[in-house]
């Protein structure tokens, strides 16, 4: 029994003549007719009752044809559920992200994924750079956005691209005495208490503020630690000190908060989103292109990746 069973039986059945339904379907008549009987030799029971006044389904017909509908809407279904797969219109995207990602540019880009692939489940999971490297490699992520291009065993399977570059800001609450300057020295930074970044969480800032304090300085071995770019910014305008971040930091809008350029000008490590080499679903595809059309300065990085 094919699918052309169902519907050839569906249209006799709704124009109760063999000749209109065949003209409707676009045969002729006898095959028509042989194509009935057929099925109903297959299905073992007479499904129309042939008279002067026209096909009718039987009992055991009417029976058939409910389910025959339901089973062509199915086949409709899977169908075109199928090709927005394909499209990528429909499935999961599991990423992980920092928490400066935030600032820039995730949210146009999971603003515009969002209303170009409404059907797509989002699983957003912040997390630590190497954290979400690990996971990415694990498969537990699609993809990742973290500080820096990953590094270590099974980095070589994953594909990783630039989405911003940033260099070292310094934020105060407005009562301290840095605010209203364009800009403080890192010597200036040396006399002062610091808001840093978690060491654990990315090592990769910490690193290099350590670098740039120096190893044994007083400032960094009694720095505050601080989750992300929300709390320094918050412990900043607290009063608690001067907090030490990725220039993104300065998108934040924060009642009380004065920014201020670090000099000489220090660059962070590049926010890098990254992804399995090997992965080709549309979902992720379609991903992709979102950020490629976000951040233009990124095409020509995927292109070059062959994505």
């Amino acid at each position: 029994m094919e699918a052309r069973h169902l519907r050839y039986a569906l249209a006799l059945a709704d124009h109760q003549h063999f000749g209109r339904a065949a003209d409707a379907l676009g045969i002729a008549q006898p095959p028509l007719s042989k194509q009935i009987a057929d099925l109903e030799r297959d299905v073992g029971a007479r499904l129309f009752d042939r008279t002067r006044q026209g096909v009718f389904p039987t009992a055991a017909g009417t029976a058939f044809l409910d389910r025959a509908r339901r089973a062509l809407a199915e086949m409709a279904s899977a169908v075109t559920d199928a090709q927005r797969a394909a499209r990528g219109e429909t499935g999961r995207l599991r990423l992980g992200f920092i928490a400066s990602a935030l600032l820039d540019p995730l949210p146009g880009v999971l603003g515009r994924f969002g209303r170009e692939r409404p059907e797509v489940r989002l699983e957003l999971h912040e997390m630590a750079t190497n954290r979400s490297t690990a996971a990415l490699l694990a498969g537990e992520l699609d993809v990742a956005i973290g500080l820096g291009a990953p590094r270590g065993p099974g980095a070589e399977r994953l594909v990783s691209v630039t989405v911003g570059r940033d260099q070292l800001t310094a934020v105060v609450g407005t009562a301290h005495p840095y605010a209203g300057r364009p800009s403080v020295s890192v010597a200036q930074l040396r006399q002062q208490h610091l808001i840093v970044a978690s060491c654990e969480d990315e090592p990769a800032i910490a690193t290099g503020l350590r670098t740039l304090l120096g190893e044994d300085s007083e400032a960094w071995r009694g720095a505050t630690v601080a989750r992300d770019v929300h709390t320094i910014i918050g412990l900043a305008v607290s009063g608690v000190g001067v907090g030490l971040g990725p220039s993104r930091m300065t998108a934040v809008p924060r009642k009380g908060a004065w920014f201020c350029r670090v000099t000489p000008p220090a660059r962070l490590p590049d926010l890098v989103l990254s992804f399995a080499a090997h992965d080709r679903s549309p979902v992720l595809a379609a991903f992709l292109d979102t950020v490629r059309a976000s951040c233009p300065e990124v095409g020509a990085a995927l292109s070059a990746a062959g994505r």
